[in-house]
């Protein structure tokens, strides 16, 4: 099952970028293993529509352009629902097993999601109760799709 993340905005060169290519990376060394992976960033640019109701709207239309009709969408949102890593490795593993071809992770901007997004999410995701930042958050949920890859393949990794 391949694995998108789309987000609004772009990392820029520095700590965060490295930290989501390590563990992009890393997921790649179990992506045929578990056929969870491989992992595939797509960045778009920030709305520069003036009302914050339509920057959401267009960013949404746009994160849905990317997406398939078969895909499995995860929302990131704040209000989500936050889970355990390995729940998480269970939800991938589900949907793969179903023979979900793609498992999409959105990302949106500052203003959050429009309403397009959620309404076609199948699963809403917090990473934390507190907020991330959006570079952050990419990286947090990078680590959390390797983890994912590591709990599927009963690598020690995770020891929780």
């Amino acid at each position: 099952m391949r694995l998108l993340i789309a987000a609004i905005g772009r990392l820029k060169d520095g700590a965060e970028r490295d930290l989501y290519q390590r563990y992009a990376e890393r997921l790649q060394a179990f992506a045929r293993q578990v056929a969870i992976g491989p992992l595939e960033l797509v960045e778009l640019p920030e709305s520069k529509a003036a009302r914050a109701e339509d920057r959401k709207v267009d960013e949404a239309q746009r994160l849905l352009k990317i997406v398939a009709n078969s895909d499995y969408i995860v929302c990131l949102d704040e209000g989500g629902r936050t889970t355990s890593s390995a729940a998480f490795a269970s939800l991938l593993t589900l949907q793969r097993d179903r023979g979900c071809s793609t498992a999409a992770f959105l990302i949106g901007g500052p203003d959050g999601h429009g309403e397009m997004v959620s309404t076609r999410a199948h699963h809403k995701l917090s990473l934390s109760p507190m907020t991330l930042p959006h570079g952050l958050a990419r990286v947090v949920l990078a680590e959390q799709l390797y983890r994912a890859a590591t709990i599927a393949s009963g690598h020690p990794y995770h020891r929780a």
